[in-house]
């Protein structure tokens, strides 16, 4: 069972979601939340294993909240969507720096917003859909604090090929058929990597990828 956290202002989005949500075998709400003060009261007392996070909310926005989540130990294994209104949204990309593993539309189809619930679960990122990396590589580079270059000293030149790759989007499998190797030995490769420079998923890879120059705006097909 998929444990699924709603946070967002508006009630009634909350109550559409939730319906969704609980009539779909193998996923269930714990919890809702109409600001990000409540939200990270409700994760650390609930620990859902998805967070569906409005970005803009009183008290606490949805990236305050994000970074409070993802910076407590103890909630390393709760995933974070970000909802939003707005594709290319400065607030977004900062929530997936602090940690969010991609972000949707509020007009998602219902059918996607589940996938996205069960993919995100499942440790995959959000990265597939062209906007998320147009949106990285959009605010990326102008970024309020670029990531250190120093981060990439951690890596071997192989792990840097890989982040790079990771960095235009391309999956395991993808990045096994570029390198010739293994999707096995192509998944280590990206997993020792997002463990020494410290990313929760693929996602924070993107970005570090952009951040540090190892993709540039426009490489990404």
């Amino acid at each position: 069972m998929i444990r699924v956290a709603l946070v967002d202002d508006q009630a009634l989005l909350r109550a559409g979601f939730r319906a969704l949500i609980d009539a779909e075998d193998g996923l269930e709400v714990v919890g809702e939340a109409g600001d990000g003060r409540d939200a990270v009261d409700l994760v650390r007392r609930a620990r859902p294993d998805v967070v569906l996070m409005d970005i803009r909310m009183p008290r606490l926005d949805g990236l305050e909240a994000t970074a409070r989540i993802t910076a407590d130990p103890d909630l390393t294994d709760t995933r974070i969507i970000i909802l939003t209104t707005f594709e290319l949204d400065e607030y977004v990309f900062e929530a997936i720096r602090q940690g969010a593993s991609g972000f949707l539309v509020k007009d998602t189809e219902p059918v996607d917003l589940l996938a996205a619930i069960r993919a995100v679960a499942s440790g995959d990122a959000l990265l597939s859909p062209s906007v998320t990396r147009r949106l990285i590589g959009e605010f990326a580079q102008r970024s309020r604090a670029a990531a250190p270059t120093g981060h990439l000293d951690r890596l071997t030149d192989r792990e840097r090929e890989v982040v790079a790759l990771v960095g235009e989007g391309l999956s395991n499998d993808e990045i096994a058929q570029r390198l010739v190797v293994s999707p096995a030995t192509a998944k280590t490769h990206v997993s020792r990597a997002m463990i020494k420079v410290g990313a929760r998923d693929r996602a924070q890879l993107v970005v570090l990828a952009y951040e540090t120059g190892l993709v540039r705006p426009g490489w990404a097909p």
